[in-house]
């Protein structure tokens, strides 16, 4: 038996790294009895059968699972966005850090095209919160060694709504990895799909990237009775002021006596932020104990 991770899965083919090697593996039938799938960053055991094949016959206990992408065992999320076409919203970036933070996922934003709008907006909001935030620009290289550095030693998933340039800056961190590039398209400012499976990239130095789908990718699923439940934890620069809040179980959206809400009159809070907070509270509200899987 070896141990290894998980760096591709294809067509019910797992591809997994055991450090001498790639073994092109099956999985055994009863992770399909037992209702779970191996995933791309599942550190597993294998039986090596020769010839590059093997079995999965075993998944280690996972850090954490997202859905779409299937992907498992990510430290941190690079959520790629823009201030050119196709300009990103705000509240997607929110939806989806809140998500990764309910996970335990450390979140990066990436702010690139620079090189075409310095993204000014975006990158007050994020400098003013709890996540960190930096400018690049894939056709300039402006800012991609701090990107290097922000990744090292991790598991990256990088996502963004289509368009933002997701594959164009995996390109210009190592031009080996040839991903195609969609081009945008200027009547949808947006772009076309060119992610089509889950896939783990080594960039050295045991860091690695998986390249997902757009920001629709990021379904309802993951808006789940623990996000709800747990949603003012999921905004970290709200927690030196939750306590403060005048009732317990405030919902920090227009309770009187609430000292987050104070703070962000007070401009120690981004509106922004706040905003999608409020945003995200609405959308939740149709969760419920019964729809708990």
């Amino acid at each position: 038996m070896s141990r290894g991770r998980i760096e591709k899965a294809l067509s019910g083919f797992y591809y997994v790294n055991i450090g001498s090697e790639v073994l092109q593996c099956r999985a055994r039938g009863k992770f399909r009895r037992e209702g779970m799938s191996p995933l791309v960053g599942d550190w597993v055991e294998v039986r090596e059968l020769g010839g590059g094949e093997g079995f999965v016959e075993a998944v280690e206990e996972r850090k954490n699972v997202f859905s779409r992408p299937a992907a498992a065992n990510i430290d941190q999320l690079v959520i790629i966005a823009s201030g050119a076409i196709p300009v990103t919203d705000p509240y997607l970036i929110d939806r989806i850090s809140a998500i990764a933070a309910l996970k335990g996922c450390q979140v990066l934003v990436v702010l690139n095209k620079c090189d075409l709008d310095r993204a000014e907006e975006l990158y007050e909001i994020y400098r003013a919160s709890a996540i960190p935030v930096l400018r690049v620009s894939a056709e300039t290289g402006e800012g991609l060694e701090d990107l290097r550095a922000a990744i090292a030693g991790k598991l990256n998933a990088f996502t963004g709504n289509s368009g933002v340039g997701k594959s164009s800056i995996l390109n210009s961190l190592d031009p080996a990895f040839s991903l195609p590039v969609g081009e945008v398209s200027k009547a949808l400012g947006r772009g076309r799909h060119t992610t089509r499976h889950v896939e783990m990239f080594s960039l050295g130095d045991d860091t690695y990237v998986i390249d997902t789908p757009g920001f629709s990718s990021f379904d309802t699923e993951e808006l789940n009775l623990e996000l709800k439940q747990r949603l003012s934890e999921t905004f970290p620069e709200f927690a030196p002021y939750t306590d403060d809040c005048r009732f317990v179980g405030c919902r920090h959206v227009k309770e009187k006596g609430c000292a987050v809400l104070q703070a962000v009159k007070d401009g120690k809070i981004p509106r922004a932020r706040h905003a999608s907070y409020v945003r995200l509270a609405e959308e939740l509200k149709g969760v419920n104990e019964w729809d708990k899987k």
